[in-house]
């Protein structure tokens, strides 16, 4: 069973490698995977399961997804991950998307629980930007993620006129806690759509930074 789960490990870094670079590490008789330090997923007997949230709460409802279940004393203990089937890992964007939500909300749920960080320390986020959102009056986690990524471009888009889609997204990742390259397809669908009306309303076609 140890052989399984270090297969599914390894299987899991190929699959899901878009997150960033995946660690495990043994935990409750089984393995957690994080990414920066955040945990999003556990292995155990061979099966991975996702960290539950609540973008996942539809799929896992139509799927009746099992939880994670360990002994504690003689007792079993649910823990708040849900298996992924072998249909699943035959439908990699999906997989990719649901393991991306698991990961924002895990790291969501770290930064409330630990103080929220300085926004260069946000993924994407370099000082320059820092110092470009602070300009626009965005001076923290909590403003950038109650005003959303489209206002916080606008704002300092006014600022400086080359930022381009690649920082919208950029924005977006920071205030769900991963690299703009692992955000959800249709995540970057719906901004690139927006981007791309707002372009044909104020401009031509800019894509820039």
């Amino acid at each position: 069973m140890k052989d399984l789960s270090y297969q599914r490990i390894y299987k899991s870094r190929e699959y899901l490698s878009a997150l960033g670079q995946i660690r495990y590490r043994a935990l409750f008789g089984g393995y957690s995977l994080s990414v920066d330090g955040t945990v999003f997923a556990m292995v155990s007997n061979g099966d991975l399961y996702l960290r539950a949230c609540e973008q996942s709460a539809e799929y896992r409802s139509q799927h009746a997804a099992p939880l994670l279940t360990f002994m504690k004393r003689g007792r079993p203990v649910l823990l708040n991950y849900y298996r992924v089937d072998e249909s699943l890992w035959h439908d990699p964007q999906k997989l990719n998307t649901l393991s991306s939500w698991s990961l924002a909300a895990a790291k969501t749920e770290k930064m409330q629980r630990t103080g929220a960080p300085r926004l260069k320390d946000l993924p994407n986020l370099t000082f320059q930007l820092e110092t470009l959102l602070r300009e626009a009056g965005v001076h923290d986690y909590a403003t950038l993620r109650q005003l959303g990524s489209k206002t916080c471009w606008v704002r300092i888009r006014h600022l400086n006129s080359h930022l381009g889609i690649k920082v919208l997204f950029a924005l977006e990742g920071a205030i769900v806690g991963l690299h703009e390259a692992a955000l959800p397809a249709l995540t970057r669908q719906a901004l690139t759509d927006w981007f791309n009306d707002f372009q044909k309303e104020h401009d031509a076609p800019h894509w820039g930074i």
